[in-house]
């Protein structure tokens, strides 16, 4: 076997490496989500958002609650009888308002039980879904975090303080849109939040 032969498997199982490692995770991964089910009689589910280096060039992959994770979520939620259990493990940055509340709204109208499991955080539209829970359960540094919604990348609490803090001929026009698009978003997350709980605690 030449030199250049050698270097081309070396690259390919290094090419492969992360493949391979991914799959032998998923399957430890499945290995404990059974044991879990056996031991506690409910139906685990998992939105694990890892930020992590991956790839053959150790470039950063970030991940957030999306439309995706808001079908997968709902499905495996509506898949799992109605007098089952559910554990939800959370393990996520946040993401977008609208998948976030959807999953919130699917966790809610699960009939049995539905306990919340978060091992590091659940921030922002994590907390969202955890609030839906009848039970949440934390690890002894877990954290939930507020209900923040971003607009163009930044907070939108921030986008209204900015322009509440300026007079409003002196601001550009895009940042008064941006601000009312925040109050708006605002309000939603504010109204969606109080609905969740409502249930369960008194309106004030």
């Amino acid at each position: 076997m030449d030199f250049a032969s050698l270097i081309w498997i070396v690259f390919v199982l290094m090419a492969l490496q992360p493949l391979l490692m991914g799959r032998w995770m998923t399957y430890q991964r499945l290995r404990a989500i059974a044991r879990i089910e056996a031991k506690r009689g409910t139906r685990v589910i998992t939105m694990i958002h890892r930020q992590e280096k991956r790839s053959l060039f150790g470039f950063s992959v970030s991940r957030h609650i999306d439309l995706e994770d808001a079908q997968t979520v709902i499905a495996a939620i509506k898949e799992t009888p109605k007098d089952k259990p559910i554990d939800l493990v959370l393990h996520t940055p946040g993401g977008l308002v609208l998948a976030a509340m959807q999953i919130a709204r699917a966790v809610e109208a699960h009939p049995a039980k539905v306990t919340v499991f978060i091992p590091v955080y659940a921030m922002s539209g994590g907390t969202l879904i955890a609030l839906a829970a009848d039970e949440i359960v934390l690890g002894e540094f877990s954290v939930l975090g507020p209900i923040d919604p971003q607009i163009a990348g930044l907070p939108a609490a921030a986008i209204v303080k900015a322009r509440d803090s300026k007079f409003p001929d002196k601001l550009f026009e895009l940042t008064l849109v941006l601000a009312d698009v925040s109050e708006k978003a605002l309000a939603q997350v504010k109204q969606g939040a109080v609905d969740l709980l409502t249930p369960d605690m008194e309106q004030e």
